[in-house]
């Protein structure tokens, strides 16, 4: 009687042991960047993260402590100097950069709440470098941190390709960002270094709330969905777990929707 080989334990499919990552936007524990921020530490990875400023200080730490952050930094992208001093820690601290999650966006509240048509040329050039190119900053700054690959990571919204009432401003540039990532992926590939947008239905956020009517967005999207219900910011970090993990190694330059099928009728 011959008896089967028993099969090797596999490695969990999501494993991030041994990496470090950037996260770059976390808000307080319900933003979309704690819910990264907590998939990534739960599958092993050596994290830092940012605060805006001081008043954001303490709601970003309440995440970060528990998850035993490496560095937690001040990052405004529009102070100079301070997103180049977060890299040059990262350097000192592990001299590597495995992942990065960039999870920022912002417009002032006449232009986001105004007609696209209405946007003060002022309002649109800081929705833009805040939203889009500080993605291509840090691109740039992560590039050299990744002599053996890696991954970056954005975070957009169906309003890029579709009009979506309310969202205004905020859809322009959120196409920009999404095409900047392309570009951002072939333009890195060779280097073994993956791109990435993310692009979640309407999620009950701080950020999300300064858009106008934006409980209506969550009601239309949760009854657009196959399963009539909004995502969670822990379906988002799932989803971003995977894309930056040894197992996502040959995908790259894509939007991906994690919305429950809502983009399937949008």
């Amino acid at each position: 009687m011959t008896h089967a080989t028993p099969l090797t334990q596999p490695a969990p499919l999501v494993d991030l042991r041994g990496k470090h990552g950037l996260v770059i936007g976390i808000a307080n524990e319900h933003s979309i960047a704690a819910g990264c921020a907590e998939a990534f530490a739960r599958t092993g990875a050596r994290l830092a993260a940012t605060y805006l400023n001081a008043k954001a200080e303490p709601f970003v730490r309440a995440v970060t402590d528990r998850l035993d952050c490496d560095l937690v930094l001040p990052c405004d992208v529009r102070e100079p100097g301070q997103l180049e001093a977060v890299f040059e820690a990262v350097k000192e601290k592990w001299g590597r950069l495995d992942f990065l999650l960039h999870s920022i966006a912002f417009a002032p509240e006449a232009d986001l709440h105004s007609r696209v048509t209405d946007c003060s040329m002022e309002g649109f050039d800081v929705a833009m470098n805040i939203s889009c190119y500080s993605f291509i900053r840090m691109a740039h700054l992560a590039e050299p941190l990744m002599q053996d690959g890696g991954c970056l990571l954005g975070v957009t919204f169906y309003g890029s390709e579709r009009v979506v009432e309310h969202y205004n401003l905020m859809g322009p540039v959120k196409a920009a960002l999404e095409s900047s990532m392309r570009y951002v992926a072939a333009e890195l590939g060779p280097k073994g270094i993956r791109a990435h947008a993310i692009s979640p239905g309407p999620i009950r956020t701080r950020a999300a709330s300064g858009i106008d009517r934006f409980d209506e967005l969550l009601e239309e999207a949760a009854a657009r969905a196959p399963e009539h219900h909004i995502v969670e910011i822990e379906d988002v970090g799932n989803l971003a777990a995977f894309l930056v993990s040894d197992a996502a190694e040959r995908i790259t330059g894509t939007i991906i929707p994690v919305d429950g099928g809502a983009h399937l009728s949008a």
